[in-house]
């Protein structure tokens, strides 16, 4: 049977108000299953306003902030308790592995365990200011409405960034899922009750870029803009930006240099990698997909991954033997095949995969390493947000450093060294927002995250997040006993 969605509005779960509707289908099988509404400008339109009154004139307005992080806390373990359910539906709708979404799903729980702890030590300043009788501080208000837009993959976490920090600051939120696997953050959504939160504080929309994600991004009473996805999306998104002077936030993905030397643990480096690009079936904004590996041992390396690829077993991701499972969209098979025929006529070697995988639906991607002869060829600055890798080789670690900063990207970089001076060198050297050191793709709600140049600017995560949701006010008190004096009139 397929199953129906609603959206939630003001607490109400609902229809689009011309009754449109999408579906989705299961990567893995094929199969449509569920129908999601596609809301219209009118309904977007009464999301930001039922928001906006939310924010200023109902009871969320009047929690001080322990009480917000007692909603969040609350928020937190309910999702903790759903780890199981949510990622079994997350994996239907996208592909992912079930053991991925699961463990996901429970440990964004911290996210909000985080910001729920934060949301009381949101604090001003006294400033010594140099007038007499004054007494003069900054107090931190809530920006308003924020217009959170967060893509398929790893939703659950990137709703947790955005909203965790946006309510812990007193704001409300409008949150529009992608187009594509969106059944599990409507999921999410019906825990927004449960956990305390009053109705409108959060609200989730569904539909397309165009009218759902134009008329949001471009509505007069939102605040703030908080986009993770496409480059060509986040031009659109900026220049509907200029109808509200909205403040915006933009990561955009990316294609990380992943650099071995030669005096790296091999092992170790290998594994990383392996995790790097093939994690996810290589569906994330910072896999590894440029391998920048030193000369002397990239042979080897090569052969090391290609024998891991070789064997990672590729099938259903409900079950807990499978590696590696679908991808999520046709757009991006295509897109994988048309770059990958591109490299071989630019003179790039598939060393093994390049071709779709024979498995229970045609959405599969065998696990491929492509060993590139330049920089110049154009897969190597490409994101293909699939499971394929290319290799580029160095002498010297200033080779390494420039075949890492000649991209358009700068989201994430690995670095595998034992020599520590060589770390640091190289970490500060690398134009990327989130370098990793001898290890790959960890997260914490502690650590901020987010990118520069074509990935983006701005950054999530950890508890500067929660200040970039506010604005600072000035308040000056005369303290004087005297009257104010007349300007007008000799002293």
């Amino acid at each position: 049977m397929m199953q129906k969605y609603q959206m939630l509005i003001g607490g109400e779960w609902v229809d689009a108000s011309d009754g449109g509707v999408f579906e989705t289908f299961n990567p893995a099988t094929g199969e449509v299953w569920a129908n999601v509404p596609e809301a219209t400008a009118d309904d977007v339109d009464r999301a930001v306003r039922v928001a906006h009154e939310a924010c200023y004139n109902g009871p969320w307005a009047e929690l001080n902030p322990s009480e917000r992080g007692h909603c969040l806390r609350r928020l937190g373990d309910l999702l903790a308790g759903k780890s199981e359910e949510f990622g079994k539906i997350e994996t239907r709708d996208s592909g992912k592995m079930l053991k991925e979404t699961r463990w996901q799903a429970k440990y964004i729980a911290e996210f909000f365990h985080f910001y729920a702890g934060a949301a009381d030590k949101i604090h001003g300043d006294t400033l010594p200011i140099d007038k007499k009788d004054m007494f003069v501080f900054t107090d931190r208000e809530p920006l308003g409405v924020i217009a959170a837009v967060v893509p398929w993959n790893s939703q659950l976490f990137l709703t947790a960034v955005k909203i965790g920090p946006a309510l812990a600051a007193g704001n409300t939120v409008v949150l529009k899922t992608s187009e594509m696997a969106p059944a599990v953050i409507l999921e999410f959504g019906k825990l927004i009750a449960e956990a305390g939160i009053p109705d409108g504080v959060v609200n989730i929309v569904t539909g397309h870029g165009d009218p759902c994600g134009k008329v949001l991004t471009s509505h007069p009473l939102v605040s703030r803009i908080s986009f993770t996805g496409g480059p060509m999306a986040a031009k659109h998104v900026l220049m509907n930006s200029t109808n509200n002077f909205a403040e915006v936030s933009l990561e955009l993905g990316g294609k990380s240099p992943f650099i071995v030397f030669d005096d790296a643990d091999l092992d170790s480096a290998v594994n990383g990698s392996v995790a790097g690009i093939f994690g996810a079936s290589g569906q994330s904004c910072v896999a590894g997909s440029r391998l920048i590996v030193h000369e002397d041992v990239a042979d080897e390396f090569i052969a090391r991954m290609a024998k891991i690829a070789g064997g990672i077993k590729i099938g259903d991701p409900m079950l807990d033997e499978t590696e590696m499972g679908p991808l999520c969209t046709y757009g991006q098979l295509e897109t994988i095949e048309r770059e990958l025929a591109g490299a071989v006529q630019e003179g790039g070697t598939v060393v093994c995969g390049g071709k779709r995988a024979n498995a229970s639906s045609d959405m599969f991607f065998e696990p491929t390493i492509v060993d590139c002869p330049s920089s110049d060829l154009k897969i190597v600055d490409t994101e293909l947000f699939g499971p394929v890798l290319c290799v580029l080789r160095f002498k010297t670690e200033e080779e390494a450093l420039r075949l890492a900063n000649d991209t358009e990207h700068g989201l994430a970089a690995g670095i595998f060294t034992r020599d520590s001076a060589r770390a640091l060198r190289m970490s500060r050297a690398v134009r990327a927002g989130i370098v990793w050191v001898n290890t790959y793709r960890v997260i914490s709600p502690v650590a901020e995250f987010g990118g520069m140049k074509g990935s983006g600017y701005g950054r999530e995560s950890g508890f500067q997040a929660v200040y970039d949701y506010t604005r600072p006010k000035t308040v000056w008190m005369n303290i004087s006993e005297e009257p104010v004096a007349n300007p007008f009139q000799p002293r």
